[in-house]
């Protein structure tokens, strides 16, 4: 080839790159636009603009809710319209605001009891929307009535006799005062919601769903809400909805931009040690860490504070007060640290977690979005980890393959990890002492549901005693663990 085609190809070639540079200076530049012009429609729109009475706007101003996030925005004049929404979008995204405004808006155009039925998957999430409901409707005194399992019947039916304007309701409980409370009964309910409508699915609720679909109006507004939508929601959705809106915030599996995403790879044998390092590492900071089992939020929890960390866990087998009130110490800082199962993974809005830490990976990858999804909401920032052993390969990279993306690796230094081992083998020994201590007084069956009854740091001084430096441990104080 001679020089001058040298020279033609050479040139031709810098085109193509500096074309390609251009190209990508575009895309950059339109991605940034769309950015910016959504920051301005976000910020342009404010709640008169939905079609919302004063009352409300002012309410959601008391609220701190500067402006509609973009699933309300898209949501609340198709219901005021009087549609059935199927609305979807990621966790965090403000699903709770979207339904309970049309609904209080509407009630106030006609009063009547009984008027709305909020079901949900868990227990901790009914009693958050009752609050935003009876906050939204203080000004004009909006009742709620929560009707949950682990809680006594009979004062939730004397709730239910002075018939409150929304009931909000897990549907396990609602029908057995369907069944056994006289005199009730769901005739004159104008709006169904379900609020996390693949997890009542995803944990065995048709039974009871098909019962409250029996005995409440055919002429209803219907609200389906959910972060992921799957099969069962979509049999759902043909089954009780009439010419649905859908409203999609969000078309593919994913989390808020903000949250910064890592995932560690670690030995089984190591997890403890690595878990500690991590909290080492990122102290000062609050953090929800969710675990598998019951047992195991137990036993972690029992190791953090041999450790001197405020840990309190939370899981299904404990009495509702002791749910509530292991959740209440968390939301009011007096704890740092709350050891979950997924009861705490869908809808809880706690708006200082600063970082969830995956101790065992979800089963289900959809359950990813849900856990991480407790952080970096409402346009905060936050911290998602994972731990992934060498067992954990497969669900991994379901992960992965669900968010269409490769997580970057959370850096950490062997050395100092290891140089934990004797510290944290200490406070493993502990936390089983404390175990078989409870276990022997109460007897096993027993123990798991009854470990929150003795949930204060400070009554678990015994075993602990014998910890080398455990002194400044309790009562919230971190300390570092570095040796």
């Amino acid at each position: 080839m001679s020089s001058s085609e040298d020279n033609l190809s050479n040139s031709e070639n810098e085109n193509d790159e500096v074309e390609d540079v251009e190209t990508d200076v575009k895309e950059k530049e339109k991605h940034e636009l769309k950015g910016i012009l959504d920051d301005v429609e976000e910020t342009a729109v404010t709640w008169k603009d939905l079609g919302l009475i004063d009352v409300l706007c002012e309410a959601c101003e008391d609220l701190k809710w500067k402006a509609p996030s973009k699933i309300q925005r898209e949501s609340i004049p198709f219901a005021l319209k009087g549609n059935d929404i199927i609305g979807l979008a990621e966790t965090g995204s403000g699903k709770t605001g979207a339904f309970a405004l049309p609904i209080i808006q509407t009630l106030l155009d006609n009063p009547q009891r009984f008027y709305a039925l909020i079901l949900t998957p868990t227990r901790e999430l009914a009693f958050q929307i009752s609050e935003q409901f009876e906050a939204l409707g203080s000004s004009v005194g909006i009742k709620c009535a929560v009707v949950v399992g682990g809680m006594d019947m009979v004062s939730q039916a004397l709730q239910l006799a002075k018939k409150p304007h929304i009931i909000i309701a897990t549907p396990g409980r609602l029908v057995d005062h369907l069944t056994h409370t006289k005199g009730f009964n769901l005739k004159s309910v104008k709006y169904l919601v379900m609020d996390e409508a693949d997890r009542i699915l995803n944990m065995d609720f048709e039974v009871e769903l098909d019962k409250i679909l029996k005995v409440i109006p055919r002429e209803r507004r219907t609200f389906l809400f959910s972060a992921t939508m799957t099969k069962k929601v979509k049999k759902l959705e043909r089954a009780s909805l009439k010419n649905p809106v859908k409203v999609e915030v969000s078309n593919k599996y994913q989390t808020v931009d903000k949250l910064q995403q890592y995932y560690v790879f670690i030995p089984t044998k190591y997890k403890d040690l690595y878990l500690v390092h991590i909290l080492n590492e990122l102290a000062g900071n609050s953090f929800i860490i969710f675990c598998s089992t019951c047992h195991s939020t137990v036993r972690v929890a029992l190791m953090l504070r041999a450790l001197g960390l405020a840990a309190v866990p939370l899981h299904g087998q404990m009495s509702q007060n002791k749910r509530l009130a292991a959740l209440n110490k968390f939301k009011a800082k007096a704890r740092s640290f709350l050891i979950s199962t997924d009861v705490a993974s869908r809808g809880l809005d706690i708006p200082h977690v600063d970082v969830v830490l995956n101790y065992d990976i979800p089963t289900h990858s959809k359950d990813y979005i849900h856990r991480v999804g407790r952080t970096a909401r409402a346009g905060r920032s936050g911290k998602a980890i994972t731990l992934v052993t060498q067992y954990d390969v497969e669900l991994y990279q379901r992960i992965e393959h669900l968010l269409g993306k490769q997580l970057p690796l959370f850096k950490t230094e062997e050395d100092e990890v290891m140089a934990l081992q004797e510290r944290v083998g200490e406070a493993q020994r502990t936390a089983r002492l404390e175990l078989k201590d409870i276990e022997d007084k109460r007897g096993s069956k027993t123990r798991i549901r009854n470990m929150d009854d003795d949930d204060d740091t400070e009554q678990f001084s015994g075993a602990r005693k014998r910890i080398n430096g455990s002194k400044n441990g309790g009562g919230g104080k971190r300390q570092k663990f570095k040796s």
